[in-house]
């Protein structure tokens, strides 16, 4: 099964001028994705899909592919992401002249990434092929609430009632920007994840911030240079 990773990296932002090409640790952020991907060596096709020259000579600097750029009409701020991994697998597959099985998808603003991550969510689609997608999730005990109809409401029943952390209901936050595998049939469909997904439960620090805002940037760079002053950077791609 061929397995081809997907990095979004338009050169628009409005929280961080460049945002995907701010440094940390001496390394712009489009980096990091690229070589999780490369480490993880699951992935055939490393592909970053941009609208900006600049970030796609540097991409290919650190050994993505980068054949042509993104169009205009796919790198609005309002595009989702979905959009945006549909239209870069197609254009991608038609550049090649082939298809491709499995869909990876990361992001250069979700930092604290392992590569193992990449690899244990790949290979748990060439194992079950009854699996259509699996990403990385983390554990946590909050109630939320929302807006229905004019009404605040908390989300799910069970947050009618306060329960200890041991004993309350699993709720997970995803996070597929560390680590998202999917069947390519959903991306061409614009479906992001499939039905049948495998959880990937990890409770590893820092995985929830991500880089939007020159706040997050600053903490991210804190937390880094605490990890790495204190020799606390396990498999965390520096």
């Amino acid at each position: 099964m061929k397995t081809i990773c997907i990095i979004p990296a338009r050169g628009g932002s409005k929280g961080i001028k460049n945002k995907n090409l701010s440094k940390l640790n001496k390394k712009p952020l489009i980096y990091y994705p690229i070589k999780a991907a490369l480490e993880s060596k699951v992935c055939d096709e490393v592909f970053v899909s941009t609208d900006s020259n600049k970030i796609a000579n540097i991409a290919r600097k650190y050994g993505a592919s980068v054949p042509f750029l993104r169009k205009k009409k796919f790198s609005k701020s309002l595009t989702t992401t979905e959009q945006t991994l549909k239209n870069a697998l197609l254009d991608y597959e038609n550049y090649r002249n082939e298809k491709y099985d499995i869909c990876v998808f990361l992001t250069c603003t979700n930092f604290f990434r392992r590569a193992g991550w990449i690899k244990e969510a790949v290979d748990t689609l060439k194992k079950n092929k009854l699996i259509d997608s699996a990403f990385v999730v983390v554990k946590l005990y909050r109630h939320f609430w929302h807006t229905d109809k004019g009404k605040q409401k908390k989300i799910a029943k069970w947050m009618k009632k306060y329960h200890s952390r041991q004993t309350a209901p699993k709720l997970y936050r995803e996070e597929t920007g560390l680590a998202c595998a999917t069947r390519a049939r959903f991306w061409r469909r614009g479906l992001r994840i499939g039905i049948k997904n495998k959880l990937l439960i990890h409770n590893e620090p820092f995985t929830g911030i991500d880089i939007n805002n020159i706040d997050d940037l600053k903490i991210t760079r804190i937390i880094f240079n605490y990890l790495k002053k204190n020799k606390l950077i396990k498999n965390i791609i520096v």
